[in-house]
């Protein structure tokens, strides 16, 4: 089963980035597919940025895998 995951860019390094998953999951990413800027959100996978999506977009899709989280949780 393949997963991507949006995250935000708290930071650039070449084609390296720090991004932000939420709940305090920080990891490296390579950006070398995305043209990105810090603030933005990319969709990750594998451990390389595949898209580049709009805030709006990230947080509805956040919010649904915490849903999920939550459910798998019980």
């Amino acid at each position: 089963m393949c997963l991507a995951v949006p995250g935000k860019v708290l930071s650039k390094d070449g084609i390296h980035a720090k991004v932000d998953f939420g709940g305090g999951v920080v990891r490296d990413v390579n950006i070398s597919l995305v043209e990105v800027d810090v603030g933005q959100y990319v969709v990750v996978h594998a451990g390389f940025a595949i898209q580049v999506m709009s805030e709006e977009e990230a947080k509805k899709t956040l919010d649904l895998w915490r849903q999920i989280l939550e459910e798998v949780r019980y």
